[in-house]
C-alpha cells in the first residue's frame, strides 16, 4: 500500500490567502531605471569630454620628416 505523507505540522489553507507584496520596487522598473542612469550618465560623459578646449599642438617629435603633397598641377 502506498504511505501516506503525515500532514501534523503543516498548516491548512483555510480560505483566501491574501498574497503579500515583497516592499521595494518591481524587478523590471528598477532594471529600466539603472539603464537610464547609465545612459544619462554616459551622455554627460560623452558632452564633458567633446566640450572641453582643444589642447595646444606641440613640437613634432625627433627625425620627423612630413609627408609631401603634390598639390601643385
Amino acid at each position: 500500500m502506498a504511505k501516506k505523507n503525515s500532514n501534523i505540522n503543516r498548516e491548512r489553507k483555510i480560505g483566501k490567502q491574501v498574497i503579500e507584496k515583497k516592499p521595494g520596487m518591481d524587478p523590471k522598473l528598477k532594471s529600466t531605471i539603472w539603464t537610464v542612469i547609465t545612459i544619462i550618465v554616459l551622455v554627460v560623459f560623452f558632452i564633458v569630454n567633446n566640450t572641453r578646449t582643444e589642447p595646444e599642438e606641440g613640437p613634432y617629435p625627433p627625425n620627423y620628416i612630413p609627408a609631401q603633397s603634390n598639390s601643385t598641377k
